[in-house]
């Protein structure tokens, strides 16, 4: 029997890393394919994106998408982490601070801006994970990265803390931007609260808990199929032909197609074939599933 091939949309608990969702229902479903798309700190809730089957082949364009977070902030303090786990670095007087002094810096957080990753991130770097050097004690240049933030608003405002309502592009810390906003203020600040509330067409509102996941011998209901996963990409549809044509590694005709565009075909039933991209005027193969898959 073929796997289930979908995306789950779990509601991460406080305490676990990604890895430990991503093991429990291997273990729990008795699934030999699953994947995470987009990692969420221990401390971090919410919308979890799980891949199964063969949608663990889809992971990156689910996790290119759209994040929207509401995250708590504590001023005053810095840590190393730039969060609540980590060890206290400095502290600082933050009752200076009014809210209009927040909102005031929060204007230089918008748009696109450069960030630099915290050390206790899964970057690599030589090769090594950013996280493993900082637990052995190193420190190394982090070469900024662009993000955009598209909103940041402040909804409370209560010394020495705030939540701040975030949408940004994948590859956002939040963590980097609370530490960064910190610095700005000149008080230091880390994270105390961070809450994933959408990640693209995933939301939290329609996320289901772990438990609830493993404990349902159904479960398989709440699987989320490709075409709404990754509703936001061009998509085809082929004729039979075309069908035929792509699972034996061949290219279609494409009309007006931008060069390496990316899109995603469909046969006639609606199930995934391919992952395609432009090339002169084509669709080319780029990921082919099988039927199976």
């Amino acid at each position: 029997m073929a796997e289930p091939f979908g995306f789950l949309n779990v509601n991460k608990s406080a305490g676990m890393t990604s890895h430990d969702v991503v093991a429990k229902l291997r273990r729990g479903l008795k699934l030999k394919k699953v994947g995470h798309a987009g990692t969420l700190d221990p401390m971090a809730t919410g919308v979890l994106i799980i891949c199964i089957g063969g949608a663990t082949r889809l992971s990156e364009y689910v996790m290119a998408s759209t994040k929207h977070y509401r995250t708590r902030i504590r001023l005053g303090v810095t840590t190393d982490t730039y969060d609540a786990e980590g060890e206290i670095l400095q502290t600082r007087d933050p009752f200076g601070m009014t809210r209009e002094h927040v909102e005031e810096a929060l204007g230089a957080f918008r748009g696109n801006i450069q960030q630099v990753p915290p050390m206790y991130s899964a970057i690599k770097q030589g090769g090594r994970k950013l996280y493993d050097l900082a637990r052995a004690g190193e420190t190394v240049e982090r070469q900024p990265r662009s993000v955009m933030i598209e909103r940041l608003e402040m909804t409370d405002w209560s010394l020495p803390e705030l939540t701040l309502d975030v949408v940004c592009s994948a590859g956002t810390y939040i963590r980097s931007l609370a530490y960064d906003l910190g610095e700005a203020l000149g008080v230091g600040a880390h994270l105390t609260g961070l809450v994933r509330s959408a990640s693209g067409a995933f939301m939290l509102e329609q996320a289901i808990t772990l438990d609830d996941l493993l404990n349902d011998a159904n479960w398989s209901q709440y699987l989320i199929d490709p075409p709404t996963a990754l509703a936001q990409y061009p998509f085809v549809h082929l004729t039979p032909t075309d069908v035929e044509n792509i699972r034996h590694g061949r290219a279609v005709p494409g009309a007006d197609v931008t060069e390496d565009q990316i899109a995603f075909a469909y046969d006639p039933t609606g199930q995934l074939v391919a992952v395609l991209t432009a090339f002169s005027g084509l669709w080319r193969p780029h990921k082919v599933f099988s039927i199976q898959e």
